[in-house]
């Protein structure tokens, strides 16, 4: 029993990464599929902007009200300027960014390689001589990475106009305080992280949602389980990497 369990976690888990070595082979190919590539981005942009900005303001303005009644408490309203900075660039623009992109922009992709799988479309491919890694996969992900570091400005930008409205106006801090001390805790680098926490989700979704796609079965039922399965796992790969990416930041910093 315990290794048929086994099995039944390593073999999803060895497909998954043998797709994911044939993403970056096939990534080097040419020529690229340019048209499919815009055509995908577009596609999460479309699914994914609305929902990450209704997400993001009322996320961000939550944390940073709480920030702020904490810091009005220890009679330190001045650096509200600074937790805003360091909670929205460090943590929540990437999150909200690819949350939003795995909970709509990789499920849509899932549901479109499913499709394509149940209607042997996939094996059509090859038959015709086409690599379906690198005429769907490819773009597929590297639009899913590319959608999601824009994405994670649009949530830092938004975000911290947002709490500067909310804190100024409701809150009482001072405007010219606010705007000075946003620099205080965070700098270059830590946005360069979280592009590059943006990117790697972006791309960890992408590569879920094409891996479970390629692999759905049974028919419509088994597109739609493809489809929950792809928010599960991006969503449990997510905060893994997130963990880990921020742990090694820290300690280079310090």
């Amino acid at each position: 029993m315990a290794n048929s369990g086994m099995a039944r976690i390593s073999v999803p888990v060895g497909s998954f990464y043998r797709l994911s070595a044939e993403v970056v082979r096939q990534g080097f190919r040419r020529p690229f599929q340019l048209r499919e590539f815009l055509q995908q981005s577009w596609m999460i942009v479309s699914v994914s902007v609305v929902p990450t900005l209704l997400v993001a303001i009322p996320f961000c303005v939550i944390v940073v009200f709480q920030l702020n009644q904490l810091l009005t408490e220890i009679g330190a309203t001045d650096l509200a300027g600074a937790g805003a900075g360091l909670a929205v660039v460090r943590e929540i623009g990437p999150m909200v960014s690819v949350l939003v992109v795995a909970g709509a922009g990789a499920t849509a992709i899932c549901a479109d390689l499913g499709a394509r799988k149940i209607r042997d479309e996939i094996e059509a491919l090859g038959v015709m001589g086409l690599n379906p890694v690198h005429r769907l996969v490819v773009p597929r992900v590297l639009a899913s990475t590319v959608v999601a570091l824009a994405l994670n400005g649009l949530v830092t930008f938004v975000g911290l106009a947002g709490s500067f409205l909310f804190s100024v106006l409701v809150q009482k801090a001072s405007a010219g305080l606010f705007v000075a001390n946003l620099t205080l805790l965070t700098g270059i680098d830590d946005l360069l992280v979280s592009e590059l926490k943006a990117a790697v989700f972006g791309l960890l979704s992408g590569l879920v949602a094409c891996h479970l796609g390629l692999n759905a079965k049974g028919g419509p039922k088994g597109v739609g389980d493809a489809v929950n399965q792809t928010v599960v796992f991006s969503f449990i790969l997510l905060f893994a990497a997130n963990s880990l990416i921020t742990a090694v930041f820290l300690q280079t910093r310090s």
